[in-house]
C-alpha cells in the first residue's frame, strides 16, 4: 500500500511538504505542489481517513436522525439529503432511534466521537435541551427544537386545514381522526386545522391517538367504525395511518370512497399505488430534506443564515379516497 513517505520520494519533496498540500495548510511553491498532486495520482495514494479525521476534529459526515426509517417518509427525506451531501463532499450516517430518548443519545454520542461535522435532527422525543448546548451545527427538519437551531418544516395546520374541508366539501357529516403522538409538533399542528374547521363548520367528529403506526391505525379505525358506523369521513395525520384506515375499511366491507372517505398527510410515493389511490396532503419531502442539508452545510462552512425558520407550503392532492378525485 502506497504511504506518504512514497509520495514524497516520487515527488522528490520532504514528507512534510506532502502533508501540507494534503491538508492545504503553510506554504508550498506551485512546483512542488503539482510534484505532489502528479505523485498521488500516478501512485493512486489515498490518505488515511481515520488519521485525517484525527488532525482536523472533522470527518466530513453528517449525522442524520430519524424515528423511524420504516415509515416510508424518512428514507424519502433521506434520499434528498444524502443527493445534496455528496455533491457538497460529505457523506450520510443514518441512525434510527426508534423514538426512544437513550437510542437517540447513544447515537449522538457516538457520532461526537467520529467527529462528525453536524446533525440534521429529523426525530425527538419532546425533551431537546441536550441539542442547545450540543458544540455542534444542527439543523432540525420536521419539528421545531429551538429558536436557535434552524428548522425546516412544511405547513401542517393548513394543510390539515384544506384536508378536512375537502372532506365537508365532498360531503362528510361525521369526520374522525387520527391524530399523531401528543406533543409533536407536526402532530400537534395537523391536530389543530382539523379541530379549527370541524368546529367552525359545526360538524360532527371523534379523534384517536393512534401515532403513525398502520396496525394501530387499522386497529383504531374497525373499532370506530363499528362503534360509529356513521362516519362517513377519516382525516388521518400520515399517509401510513391512512393505509391502515383502508384496510379496517375493507375488512368491514366499507366501500372507498363511496361509504367512507379517506385523507392522508405527507405524500409518500406508496400513496399512488394504493387501490383506490389516496387524497393526501402533499409535502415537498425532497425539497425539506434539500434545505435542511444546504442550510447545515452553510452552518458547517460558518457561513451566516438569512433565516432560521422555514415553513414550507403543502399541497392537496385529490385521488380515489375521496368523492370525485378518480380511481
Amino acid at each position: 500500500m502506497t504511504t506518504i513517505k512514497d509520495v514524497a520520494k516520487y515527488a522528490k519533496v520532504s514528507v512534510a511538504t506532502v502533508s501540507r498540500v494534503l491538508n492545504q495548510k503553510g506554504y508550498v511553491s506551485k512546483e512542488a505542489e503539482q510534484a505532489v498532486k502528479t505523485a498521488i495520482e500516478t501512485l493512486n495514494y489515498k490518505p488515511n481517513a481515520v488519521a485525517r479525521t484525527l488532525y482536523h476534529k472533522t470527518s466530513g459526515m453528517i449525522g442524520l436522525l430519524v424515528p423511524d426509517i420504516a415509515n416510508p417518509f424518512f428514507p424519502e427525506l433521506a434520499r434528498a439529503i444524502e443527493d445534496v451531501a455528496l455533491k457538497k463532499g460529505y457523506t450520510v450516517v443514518l441512525c434510527n432511534t426508534d423514538n426512544e430518548l437513550k437510542k437517540e443519545q447513544h447515537y449522538v454520542h457516538a457520532l461526537q466521537q467520529k467527529y462528525v461535522d453536524g446533525l440534521i435532527l429529523a426525530t425527538g422525543t419532546g425533551t431537546y435541551e441536550h441539542y442547545e448546548t450540543l458544540d455542534l451545527p444542527v439543523v432540525a427538519l420536521d419539528r421545531f427544537v429551538s429558536a436557535n437551531i434552524p428548522t425546516v418544516v412544511s405547513e401542517n395546520k393548513n394543510g390539515a386545514k384544506a384536508a378536512t374541508e375537502h372532506l365537508i366539501e365532498q360531503g362528510c357529516a361525521f369526520i374522525a381522526h387520527l391524530r399523531g403522538p401528543k406533543g409533536l409538533n407536526p402532530a400537534d399542528e395537523r391536530y389543530e386545522g382539523f379541530k379549527e374547521v370541524v368546529e367552525a363548520n359545526g360538524i360532527a367528529h371523534i379523534i384517536v391517538e393512534t401515532g403513525f403506526q398502520i396496525e394501530q391505525a387499522e386497529e383504531a379505525v374497525r373499532a370506530l367504525l363499528e362503534k360509529h358506523p356513521t362516519i362517513d369521513g377519516i382525516f388521518t395525520s400520515s399517509d401510513v395511518a391512512a393505509a391502515g384506515a383502508m384496510k379496517a375499511a375493507h375488512t368491514l366491507k366499507r366501500s372507498i370512497p363511496e361509504d367512507l372517505q379517506i385523507v392522508g398527510f405527507d405524500g409518500i410515493l406508496f400513496g399512488n399505488m394504493l387501490v383506490p389511490s389516496l387524497t393526501t396532503v402533499q409535502q415537498p419531502i425532497y425539497e425539506m430534506g434539500e434545505l435542511a442539508i444546504q442550510l447545515l452545510v452553510q452552518l458547517i462552512e460558518k457561513r451566516s443564515l438569512q433565516s432560521y425558520w422555514h415553513e414550507l407550503p403543502t399541497t392537496l392532492t385529490i385521488r380515489g379516497t375521496t368523492k370525485g378525485g378518480g380511481a
